[in-house]
């Protein structure tokens, strides 16, 4: 009888939730839930689709714990998420470990697959298109105590030429305001700090259900809640950071004011090419009305390099953008040609090799500038989230406002006192690196 489930999960943090939600729906159906994959009778990796690379880790996963067939104690393998959704049919053709595919809709039926796979069935493909309605689902988180991702809207309705993520999530479908508030509550009741508010375009949240943008006063909201003290924002679209958002931001104390903005690049040709909304004037705009508004503000962005037909103007129009604006948070991908989507038979297409050197190119200027904004930090009493203690250089760790977990970087203090995971601790800041601080708790500074 299958019994035991272990479960590994790729790509990102919406990823991460949907995890989550079928641990939840496993558990609720007494399954026991372990970590140790050698002792699992089924196996579950929830796989990410967005780029080669996720592909190429996703494939490599698969095959590294269809071993356990062999090794352990598994005897079905079960592949979910967005690469099942896309190549459901290739993935059971070319690796025979695998006994069912479970789509992005499908997340539901994980407890009802696993008893259909224990009456013997096989090669069971769950993948429909219908697009499903935003429902909470049980979940048990996977974070830290103190930490908790809040998806509160599923697909894309952008379509961006790059991005293959509609054809797979299917259209923008935002989630009851009234059904992410009590989520949010039931999180601070379990002592639960910091939520942070993602979705693929978190600023286009409650157009599709209520007629207009309702962000703005789902945050106010969220703030209100007692026991929550920091409300981080992911993927805010540029072209819907609107004046009324950024007073939100302003005016909201629990709100950290981190502005995670994916602009992808600066070329108003190339920006044209990949169908994004906005023009490098509109970006420098905004970029410098944040900064006025609110003079302490974190801008994060992702970028593109290596687009078809990016031309060594382009690129340069990029590096110069990169300078002068110095974000303070930047992540570079090289382009990845998906199928089916509308770039992949875009002319020009730009060798890998060109590719990378870009990117390199681009995150060596981005060193200089994080550097030198971090050193301006040298003497500044900062608020920390700890997030644990690094025994190798007796030292404590966490996060501030400015850092999101697990993509930016951390302070590290010293302190004489045992601090627990998730209590908030005042660092004094002494010295820096490119990405990283170092200091004393505050009150133990001499």
């Amino acid at each position: 009888m299958l019994k035991k489930i272990s479960l590994t999960s790729l790509g990102c943090s919406k990823n991460l939730v949907d995890a989550e939600e079928m641990l939840g729906i496993l558990a609720s159906n007494n399954f026991e839930i372990t970590n140790d994959e050698e002792e699992a009778d089924v196996i579950i990796v929830n796989t990410c689709s967005f780029i080669e690379s996720a592909k190429t880790e996703s494939i490599e996963c698969i095959l590294e714990l269809a071993q356990y067939k062999e090794s352990g104690n598994c005897s079905k393998l079960i592949v979910t998420g967005c690469m099942a959704q896309r190549y459901k049919e290739q993935i059971l053709t070319e690796i025979p470990e695998v006994d069912a595919v479970i789509g992005v809709n499908e997340y539901d039926k994980i407890a009802e697959i696993i008893n259909r796979l224990d009456g013997n069935e096989s090669d069971i493909i769950c993948c429909t298109d219908m697009i499903s309605n935003q429902k909470t689902l049980p979940r048990i988180r996977s974070t830290a105590s103190y930490t908790a991702y809040l998806k509160i809207a599923e697909g894309c309705d952008n379509h961006c030429t790059y991005c293959v993520i509609p054809s797979i999530r299917g259209k923008y479908r935002s989630r009851k305001m009234e059904d992410v508030l009590k989520e949010a509550e039931d999180m601070a009741g379990d002592g639960i700090k910091e939520i942070v508010v993602i979705a693929q375009d978190t600023t286009r949240y409650g157009i599709d259900i209520y007629g207009e943008y309702k962000i703005g006063e789902l945050l106010r909201r969220l703030c209100g809640i007692d026991g929550i003290e920091w409300v981080r924002v992911h993927y805010c679209y540029p072209e819907l950071v609107t004046d009324e958002l950024i007073n939100v931001f302003k005016t909201e104390p629990k709100l950290c004011n981190y502005f995670d903005i994916p602009i992808q690049h600066s070329s108003d040709k190339v920006l044209k090419r990949m169908n994004r909304r906005t023009n490098r004037q509109e970006i420098v705009e905004l970029i410098n009305k944040i900064r006025k508004e609110i003079p302490d503000a974190v801008i994060r962005t992702s970028l593109i390099v290596g687009f078809p037909g990016e031309t060594e103007e382009d690129f340069e129009n990029l590096c110069d953008f990169v300078r002068e604006m110095e974000i303070d948070r930047l992540g570079v991908f090289t382009y990845s040609r998906e199928e089916d989507t509308p770039a992949y038979n875009l002319d020009n297409q730009i060798d890998e090799e060109e590719k990378e050197k870009r990117r390199d190119t681009i995150m060596l200027i981005q060193s200089e500038v994080s550097e030198e904004q971090n050193k301006k930090k040298i003497g500044q009493i900062v608020k920390v989230l700890v997030e644990g203690r690094d025994e190798i250089i007796k030292s404590w760790y966490g996060r501030t406002y400015a850092d999101s977990e697990d993509i930016d970087g951390k302070v590290f203090f010293k302190s004489d006192r045992k601090i627990a995971e998730g209590e908030f601790a005042d660092v004094l800041v002494e010295q820096t690196m490119e990405y990283d601080l170092f200091g004393v708790e505050a009150n133990k500074a001499r």
